[in-house]
């Protein structure tokens, strides 16, 4: 009998990778003779390099300059000439002290995509996800060797606000490498880069901007846009997925060869799922809440997609569960429990989530799988 495990993080109280390990132990304690395969899964932001180094990458670690220019050391993965950085390990919210919505930099990310080049990486994939920036990948640039000049030719400052003195993009000095290089940008979002459904309006306030900082924030990615179009000839308006983590995605297409994927799918080509549900028996994936949102891309959305497709039954844990049992069934899930069926009172759920998803697992998943064949009578 062969159980793959596959959840994403429960946000804010369990890593990916601790969360598998509970479902585990809950489901070897039902089942001790059961294969269990471990694939933790990520959505391309926070836990991606920890995803390929699970997958038998090399970590380094490299100081890089933070959000607010202070510096940080952050880790990335190599394999061969496939290199994974994260950005929230270089311009994460979690790395400031106080919200910095508009001077925060993305400098630390340009400078970790450079260590990657210097590791000898010639794709580079960039998980998006958990940026305290809105600069529209202005530090990225800069860190590459790419000028962002005012009308006195001078380097415009740090954060998206710098980008509203922007008068001139000057690319020939960027580092020669960059044209042997493709980056491959992992995201679940696809907003655009500006307008009401863009990279300031919609994420801005969760990075501190308030409404006037917003529209601030937003018309300089207006003219980062127009100026990037008259200077470099990229159209970066109107294009989903330009508004991801501030707008960096939009930073990365002006200058580099590259794409954009799901974080998601991306992660699970990593981690080898496709491999792991050969043959096997039952999938268990989940996150921190299965609802509306999580149908559309993300990392228990891709799980259960490929479990679909290999024609093994998926089931769902989660922190809570807000899709009805019809909508449940709809998207292809074979059942879903949630840590309050388990523990009723959420502060614990939250403050010890790992024995209560074990108890979770426990309760629920061996009804999904085969019953082990009865002992012969004497």
């Amino acid at each position: 009998m062969r159980i793959v495990i596959a959840p994403d993080s429960f946000k804010g109280s369990l890593a990916a990778a601790d969360a598998a390990e509970a479902v585990a132990r809950g489901l070897l304690r039902e089942r001790p003779g059961a294969e269990v395969l471990l694939r933790p899964m990520a959505d391309g932001g926070e836990g991606t390099v920890a995803a390929a180094l699970r997958a038998g990458y090399t970590a380094r670690t490299v100081t890089v300059t933070g959000p607010d220019g202070r510096p940080v050391e952050a880790e990335f993965a190599v394999d061969g000439t496939t290199a994974v950085v994260e950005m929230a390990a270089a311009a994460g919210l979690g790395l400031l002290d106080e919200l910095a919505p508009t001077t925060a930099t993305t400098r630390g990310v340009g400078e970790l995509l450079l260590a990657a080049l210097d590791a000898g990486a010639t794709r580079v994939v960039v998980g998006l996800g958990g940026s305290a920036t809105t600069d529209g990948g202005a530090g990225l640039l800069q860190a590459l060797g790419v000028r962002l000049l005012d009308a006195d030719g001078a380097d415009v400052p740090p954060g998206g606000a710098g980008l509203a003195r922007l008068d001139r993009v000057d690319a020939g000095s960027a580092d020669p490498r960059l044209r042997d290089v493709e980056v491959q940008v992992a995201t679940d979002v696809d907003n655009p880069l500006t307008g009401p459904a863009g990279a300031a309006a919609v994420y801005g306030p969760q990075k501190g901007a308030t409404p006037e900082q917003v529209a601030e924030l937003d018309a300089a990615l207006v003219r980062f846009a127009a100026v990037v179009r008259r200077d470099l000839g990229v159209e970066l308006e109107g294009i989903p997925a330009m508004g991801a983590a501030g707008g960096t995605t939009a930073g990365i297409a002006a200058v580099l060869i590259s794409s954009v994927s799901s974080g998601a799918e991306l992660v699970a080509d990593l981690v080898g799922l496709d491999a792991a549900l050969a043959g096997a028996d039952l999938v268990v994936t989940g996150e921190g809440s299965l609802d509306a949102q999580t149908l559309r891309g993300k990392a228990p959305a891709v799980v259960l997609a490929r479990a679909r497709a290999a024609g093994v039954p998926c089931v769902g844990l989660a922190g809570r569960v807000q899709l009805t049992g019809a909508e449940l069934r709809a998207a292809g899930f074979a059942g879903a429990g949630a840590l309050v069926d388990v523990e009723p009172d959420v502060a614990r759920c939250l403050a010890e989530p790992a024995p209560v998803l074990t108890e979770l697992a426990a309760r629920l998943l061996p009804a999904h799988l085969p019953q082990p064949p009865s002992s012969p009578r004497a």
